[in-house]
């Protein structure tokens, strides 16, 4: 039987609706409620990227941003979001697709997401590829970007008390009817 449906780009889609939800409520408020921030990672090559050359120089590959206390101008759409922040002093502008988003974190309540790259061209209907969506439970994405001018510290380590970053691992396939 084959995967007609492709429930694995359904979901990635279904949890980068749950991004753009928070995003949504994050902008219409202009400001983060409680200590809630967001360590948001993005392919800076994916189309729709928009950024300045002299960060695109400096992470051509990946970044990650932190939206917490020095952000504005935050607007939210259904195919993404434009944010501004400053790094290294300079204010800066940037677009991001929600298909671009790589990683979101958001440590004040320990929750995140790891997107895979799973879309129509990698893979076809009853061929698709063993796929899973990582929801992760106590450690931020690698950081690769210059944090806003006035950051507060990221926690580096998990706290003694918690637990130290298990998380689990839904698989795509356990839903697939074995032959």
């Amino acid at each position: 039987m084959t995967d007609q449906f492709r429930y694995d780009l359904l979901t990635q889609q279904a949890l980068r609706g749950v991004v753009r939800t928070v995003l949504a409520e994050a902008a219409k408020r202009k400001s983060l409620p409680g200590d809630h921030h967001f360590y948001i990672s993005f392919d800076t090559t994916a189309e729709g990227v928009r950024l300045s050359e002299r960060l695109r120089a400096q992470y051509p590959e990946q970044m990650t941003i932190i939206l917490q206390h020095q952000f504005w101008d935050l607007a939210v759409n259904e195919r993404g979001f434009e944010v501004g922040l400053s790094f290294g002093g300079v204010p800066e502008k940037l677009a991001i697709p929600y298909d671009a988003i790589t990683g979101f974190f958001d440590p004040s309540v320990q929750f995140g997401l790891q997107f895979e790259d799973v879309t129509e061209e990698n893979a076809t209907p009853g061929n698709a590829p063993e796929k899973s969506i990582k929801t992760k439970a106590a450690t931020p994405p690698a950081m690769v970007a210059p944090v806003p001018v006035q950051p507060s510290p990221a926690p580096a380590e998990p706290e003694p008390d918690k637990p130290d970053g298990g998380g689990e691992v839904v698989r795509l396939d356990r839903f697939r009817k074995k032959k």
